[in-house]
C-alpha cells in the first residue's frame, strides 16, 4: 500500500525507514525526526516501510501519515526482511540524497543533518559509525566487531561499522544497486565498485527503550554467506573463468600427477593399482577439475549474455 505525495512537490531528500513490530517507538520517532528535517531547512519526504508487521504499527502509521504531508508508507504483505524493505524505499525515493535509519529509536535524527553535510563535501555514501553503542556486549556488539573486522579485509572498505542503518546515499549511487538476502549493510563496498567516494561518521545511538531486537547472533552465519557473494561480485562478476578456472586447473592437475605417479608405479614397478584408494582420488581430482572448468565457461556464457 502506497500513499504517494502531491506530485507537485518534489523533494530533494528522502529518508527511508523499514518497520517491524515497532508501534511503540513511531510517534516519537515521527515527532523527533519531523523536528530534525524541518531545521535543516530542505524539502524532504518520509518513506516508511511496514515490514508485515504483526501489532499497530501501521494502523499507528495511517494515522501519523493523516497530520503529516511528508510521510509516505508502504505496506509488504508480509515480512520480507530488512534489505527488502530498503531495496522498496529506494525504488520510490525521489531525492537527490537519501538517508536510512531504524525505527528503534537507537538512531539519532539529530545526526542526519551531519551526515549530509558530508555529502555536500563531495562524498557518495556517508555511514554512520556507532562509536559509543548502547547494546549488549556478548550477543550484539562481539559478533559485530568481528563482522566488521572480517568486511573490512574483505572487500576494502575500511569502516568500522557496516551495520548501522543510519548513513547517506546520493539516488545515482543507489539507482545501478539490487539488493537481495542480507546486502543492505554491503552497499558501502558494492558502492565501492562504482568508484564512490565512501567515508564513515560517528553518530550518536541510544539504548532501545520500546520493543524487542530483530537482531540475533544467527544472522551473523548470513551475513557471512553474503560475503562470500560480495567478495566473488566484487572480484570475478565478469570474468567466472578466472576463478572456477583456476580451481579446475589446480585441482584437476594434482589428480592428473597422482595419475601419472600411480601409471609409472604400475608401468615400471608392476605393482597393482586397481585397488589402490589412490587411484579413485585421482580420477575423483579431474572429474571435479573439469566440472570447476565447464561451470567456469557456464558463468562465461551468462555474463556475455547479461551484458
Amino acid at each position: 500500500m502506497i500513499e504517494p505525495m502531491p506530485v507537485s512537490s518534489v523533494p530533494t531528500l528522502s529518508v527511508v525507514i523499514p518497520v517491524l513490530n515497532e508501534a511503540e517507538n513511531l510517534p516519537i520517532l515521527a515527532e523527533r525526526l519531523t523536528r530534525a528535517l524541518d531545521e535543516l531547512g530542505r524539502s524532504y519526504e518520509i518513506i516508511v516501510i511496514d515490514d508485515g508487521s504483526r501489532d499497530a504499527s501501521f494502523a499507528i502509521l495511517r494515522d501519523l501519515m493523516r497530520d503529516n504531508p511528508h510521510l509516505r508508507v508502504v505496506r509488504l504483505r508480509r515480512n520480507f526482511g530488512q534489505t527488502a524493505a530498503f531495496s522498496a524505499g529506494f525504488d520510490r525515493a525521489r531525492g537527490d540524497v537519501v538517508v536510512t535509519l531504524d525505527a528503534d529509536l537507537q538512531n539519532d535524527p539529530a545526526d542526519i543533518g551531519a551526515l549530509l553535510a558530508k555529502i555536500d563535501e563531495g562524498y557518495d555514501v556517508v555511514s554512520g559509525w556507532r562509536a559509543n553503542r548502547q547494546d549488549p556486549f556478548i550477543n550484539r556488539r562481539l559478533p559485530s566487531i568481528i563482522a566488521n573486522w572480517i568486511i573490512s579485509r574483505v572487500t576494502g572498505v575500511r569502516l568500522h561499522d557496516f551495520g548501522c542503518s543510519l548513513k547517506a546515499y546520493r539516488a545515482d549511487v543507489l539507482g545501478g544497486i539490487r539488493l537481495y538476502g542480507e546486502l543492505h549493510r554491503f552497499i558501502p563496498a558494492i558502492a565501492s565498485w562504482q568508484g564512490v567516494a565512501v567515508t564513515e561518521l560517528p553518530v550518536h545511538h541510544a539504548p532501545r527503550q520500546f520493543g524487542k531486537s530483530k537482531y540475533g547472533i544467527g544472522r551473523t552465519f548470513r551475513v557471512i554467506l553474503d560475503l562470500i557473494t560480495i567478495r566473488f561480485l566484487l572480484s570475478y562478476g565478469t570474468r567466472p573463468m578466472q576463478i572456477f578456472g583456476l580451481l579446475g586447473l589446480i585441482i584437476g592437475g594434482l589428480g592428473t600427477l597422482v595419475g601419472v605417479y600411480l601409471t609409472y608405479t604400475k608401468l615400471f614397478y608392476g605393482e597393482s593399482i586397481g585397488n589402490r584408494p589412490l587411484l579413485l582420488l585421482a580420477v575423483l581430482l579431474i572429474v571435479v577439475g573439469m566440472q570447476l572448468i565447464s561451470m567456469g565457461l557456464i558463468g562465461e556464457l551468462v555474463v556475455r549474455t547479461y551484458y
